[in-house]
């Protein structure tokens, strides 16, 4: 069976991520003060060949784990659809 998955890698809440702060500075200029607290991260889509749901799923947790996601700054979540 194959499988599609949808990933997605934040920085971790406790963590700066300046890269979000800059893009929240600047909606101030561009009048859209409302808007704060951006945080950027990582959309990620793959699909994996498997025998089963749980198969995709663990293969793409490891993924994740050991190359798509640095768990020292990142937390990652993921969905799986049949493709």
């Amino acid at each position: 069976m194959k499988f599609k998955a949808e990933i997605d890698v934040m920085p971790l809440e406790a963590l700066l991520d300046p890269q979000g702060k800059a893009v929240s500075n600047s909606m101030k200029n561009l009048g859209l003060s409302e808007i704060s607290g951006v945080r950027i991260g990582k959309h990620i889509t793959l699909e994996v060949e498997a025998d089963s749901r749980e198969v995709a799923n663990t293969k793409v947790d490891e993924a994740c784990r050991k190359l798509l996601s640095n768990e020292i700054m990142e937390g990652y979540s993921f969905s799986l659809v049949e493709a």
